[in-house]
This record gives structure tokens, sequence and C-alpha cells, in this order.
């Protein structure tokens, strides 16, 4: 049985695809800061699937919680054959508006985490042959939108890259780009959804298994809707001083700045 480290697994994608690899046999180790969540996870993804289900109290925008997921990563007696690099979170307001602490704690969960438990997780996989990471972005990346879409910007970029450096290793790395998902994401950085058109939600499950399919074809990018891939066609032959006023009003409206 292979083992597939999942950050922000209690919640949203990292829960679906925790559901989904749990279900195809995978153990699992489940990173997240809510310890009693994770316990309760765990408990009944063992119970429903017969897995094995860890638990690794983690807070990614911390140095100790990224140094901790990286040793799990690292330990060559219980190798890691799968990484989904999951967690994030968004700021409400605009640029100047959300405080430079803030700012700065995004950056640490969506781009040194992503980059540091990638290079821990590769490492190990590449000693190996075989291996494979999904790094969660989001079609923001694509977007002249804010902090929030430049560091899922800089995660497509990174793993994009990191695969072409790893082409023959028997590694795989990806990037995923979903749209608008029901998590708890709005919720938390306190972002209404009631504006949102009920065409732009995409279902988790769903989401993770196109994903995976992805992955297993070994595309480097993952957009797994057609209605995504449609608006991201659109985007690239869009000039990018129009993108650039569409996306603000857009972003203001439904998303994270």
């Amino acid at each position: 049985m292979t083992t597939a480290l999942i950050t922000g697994s209690t919640a949203g994608i990292g829960a679906a695809f925790a559901r989904r690899l749990a279900a195809d046999g995978h153990n699992l180790v489940l990173v997240a800061r809510d310890t009693k969540r994770l316990r309760e996870q765990a408990t009944e993804l063992h119970d429903r699937h017969g897995i094995e289900a860890e638990v690794l109290t983690a807070d990614l925008a911390t140095d100790a919680g990224i140094e901790s997921v990286a040793a799990r990563l690292s330990d060559p007696k219980n190798p890691v054959d799968l990484l989904v690099n999951n967690a994030g979170f968004g700021n409400k307001g605009r640029y100047l508006d959300v405080p430079m602490a803030d700012e700065l704690k995004m950056l640490k969960v969506h781009c040194e985490a992503v980059l540091r438990l990638t290079s821990a997780a590769t490492a190990s996989m590449r000693g190996r042959g075989r291996g494979g990471v999904v790094n969660v972005a989001s079609v923001a990346a694509f977007v002249p939108r804010g902090t929030y879409g430049a560091s899922k910007a800089w995660v497509v970029q990174f793993t994009q890259g990191a695969a072409k450096d790893l082409a023959g290793s028997g590694v795989r790395l990806m990037a995923l780009c979903p749209g608008f998902v029901r998590t708890e994401f709005h919720e938390r950085a306190g972002m209404g959804t009631d504006n949102i058109p009920k065409w732009m939600w995409l279902d988790a499950d769903k989401l993770v298994t196109a994903a995976l399919a992805d992955l297993a074809r070994g595309k480097s990018l993952s957009i797994p809707d057609p209605r995504y891939k449609a608006l991201m066609g659109v985007v690239k032959v869009t000039p990018r001083a129009l993108l650039g006023g569409v996306t603000s009003k857009t972003g203001r409206k439904y998303g994270p700045q």
C-alpha cells in the first residue's frame, strides 16, 4: 500500500483528496492545524476504508510547522508516495488594505511551504525512482489580480519548472488550478458567496477525480473542468490591459485579493 500526505486535509479539496485516496486503498498522513478534527477524520477514514491514517498537527505559516512536515516527508523508513500541497487561504480586502503581516503569512503558506515540502518530498521520491506531487493553485494564477493570484501564479510556475527538471526521474509534479469550490475558504476569509453564479461552482469530489486522472496522464498543469478551461482560453487571448481592469472588478466582487 502506498502513502499519501495531504496538507489542509480536514476540509474542502484536501478532504476530497483524503476520501478518494482512502477509498482507493492508500494509507494517509493527514496534516492540518486542528488536532481534534484531524483525529476525527483519521478515525472515520480508517473505519470506512480499512487504511492507516496518521495525524500530523502543523501550522504551515510557521517554520516549526513546515519543518515537522518536511521531516515526515524525508523519513526513509516511512516513505510518502504522493504529496498534496493543499493548505491555503485568502485575505479579504484590496492591496494595501490588508495588513502586511497577513500578506506575508499567506506567502509563507502558499509559496515557502510549497517550495520546502515539495523539495523534501521529491528528493526522497527521486531516490526511489517514483512518486508524485500535486500543488493546489487556482485559476486566479492566470489573471492579474492581487497578491492571492500572484502567489498562486508562483505555484504554477514553480511546479511546471520543477516538473521539467525532474522529467525522466519517475517523479511527477502537477499544479492543480480549480475555480470556485464549496469549501471553508470563503467563510474563513469573511467573504460572502451569494453573488457568485451557480455555474461557477465546482464539486470537490469530481475535481479530485479529474485531477488524479491528469496526474496519471503525466500532465504538469490541470484545470479540471471544461467551463474553466474555456474561460482560461479567453484569458490567453485577452489584452493584458483590458484583462487587468476586468479582473480587478471581478475580484472585488467574487474572490480574495
